[in-house]
């Protein structure tokens, strides 16, 4: 029997980065060998993620890959660069208080969470716009004009999210742009306490 030689990950990565091969076969190699591997690295990880997309920022990509949590690439399938855009188009919607803006960039459904813990999945536009105001008050628009992707944290093929999860950005395709598709609204209330705290405390 001949021995066989394993095909270096990160060659079949370039390979299919490169376009030498089809995309339906390309991508299923690419999977074998992430699979193969058990766990992938980051380099392997931004490889897959950039063969999916048609424009890449490489270097901002690498830059900015590793936040709380571990790799963005390898936990959301995505780029650092394209839930900048979307951080970026979120910062910009809140400031201007362009209501359509910031429609632009919520996912459907949205998961809603109230103050009290009360969950509710918002299935479309016109049910987001009745209940706008109370989803997307001061507080809330605050903190997303304030989002930045250096405080991000990442679960693993969960998502992107801020402030304990009080918002998560979510992406549903390989290297996609992510979308708002949770505000936790009772999570933005515990992380305002648990960052007042340390403060209280001091003051004794």
């Amino acid at each position: 029997m001949k021995p066989t030689t394993a095909f270096p990950l990160s060659l079949t990565l370039g390979c299919a980065l490169a376009g030498c091969m089809p995309e339906d076969e390309r991508e299923s190699e690419v999977r074998a060998h992430l699979l193969a591997e058990g766990s992938a690295q980051p380099d392997d990880c931004l490889l897959l993620v950039w063969s999916a997309q048609e424009e890449r920022r490489t270097e901002f990509d690498r830059a900015h890959d590793i936040v709380d949590g571990g790799a963005i690439s390898c936990a959301t399938g995505t780029s650092a660069s394209q839930f900048e855009a979307a951080i970026a188009a979120l910062r910009a919607a809140a400031r201007s208080g362009d209501k359509a803006k910031l429609l632009r960039e919520v996912g459907l459904p949205l998961l809603y969470i109230d103050g009290d813990g009360d969950r509710r999945e918002i299935a479309d536009r016109a049910g987001i716009e009745a209940v706008f105001d109370e989803i997307f008050d001061a507080d809330m628009l605050a903190l997303l004009e304030r989002l930045d992707l250096s405080q991000m944290s990442v679960a693993k093929d969960q998502g992107g999210f801020f402030e304990l999860g009080a918002v998560w950005l979510v992406v549903d395709r390989e290297g996609g742009r992510p979308r708002l598709m949770t505000v936790n609204r009772r999570a933005l209330g515990e992380a305002r306490d648990a960052a007042a705290a340390p403060a209280g405390r001091n003051q004794r």
